[in-house]
């Protein structure tokens, strides 16, 4: 096989490889949580960012309507000074008709200041329900995430098992304990035979030596008595 056959061949295993990652439910899955939570850490901080924007928009909504509140104030207190003589008229009309400008002004920065406050209002309850929509999400799949492992740990193991079961014969484990009864069967009959032929190689001094052994000898005593004993018993 040449060089760029077997680069081929390992380039298309390791593809195979890659494919069966790719299909791996529980994989799949971890990387979708942490896509989810990517997204989450996301939409936190947008929502962190609007409800600061949020908290600036009100607070210049407040500031300018105590602007305008104050500048009112000061025009009504020209006003009077004017009418207990306390300050030119004129003066008091030029200095009031400034202060309610500017009151004006203030009001107006109110209400652009109360328009964002509305706008970004809505965009924090659209963004808290996101929020809470994905950590519902991500919470399920994660319970889900546990199941799907469970359940792959039974049937992975069930699988293995059923796998050697199935397989018990084409593993040689039957044909191997054959091949060993066989085996033994075959020492055991030569065992045997060996202990026949050891039988008829005795010598004569063999024979002579168990004739005259202590066992025959009270075998041959015991078969004495009993014929005595069955003697007497005929005798009477």
């Amino acid at each position: 096989m040449g060089i760029f056959d077997r680069i081929f061949r390992v380039g298309k295993a390791e593809a195979h490889s890659l494919v069966d990652k790719l299909e791996d439910p529980i994989k799949m899955t971890e990387q979708g949580i942490r896509d989810l939570k990517v997204d989450l850490d996301k939409s936190l901080q947008a929502l962190a960012e609007v409800k600061a924007m949020a908290i600036r928009s009100k607070k210049d909504l407040n500031d300018n309507k105590a602007k305008a509140k104050n500048y009112e104030q000061k025009a009504i207190l020209l006003i009077q000074k004017a009418e207990t003589g306390e300050l030119d008229v004129a003066e008091a009309d030029r200095l009031a008709t400034e202060s309610l400008s500017r009151k004006e002004e203030a009001m107006e920065e109110a209400s652009r200041a109360q328009v964002e406050v509305t706008r970004f209002d809505n965009n924090i309850a659209t963004l808290d329900k996101n929020v809470k929509k994905l950590k519902s999400t991500i919470t399920s799949y994660e319970n889900e995430l546990r199941t799907l492992k469970a359940r792959a740990r039974v049937s992975s193991a069930t699988q293995k098992i059923n796998k050697q079961l199935s397989g018990i014969d084409s593993s040689g484990t039957v044909s191997m304990l054959e091949k060993m009864k066989e085996k033994v069967a075959q020492q055991e009959a030569m065992a045997e035979a060996y202990g026949e032929i050891s039988t008829e190689n005795r010598s004569l001094d063999d024979e002579i030596d168990d004739v005259l052994s202590d066992k025959n000898v009270k075998a041959s005593s015991s078969l004495e008595a009993l014929k005595a004993k069955l003697k007497t018993k005929t005798e009477e």
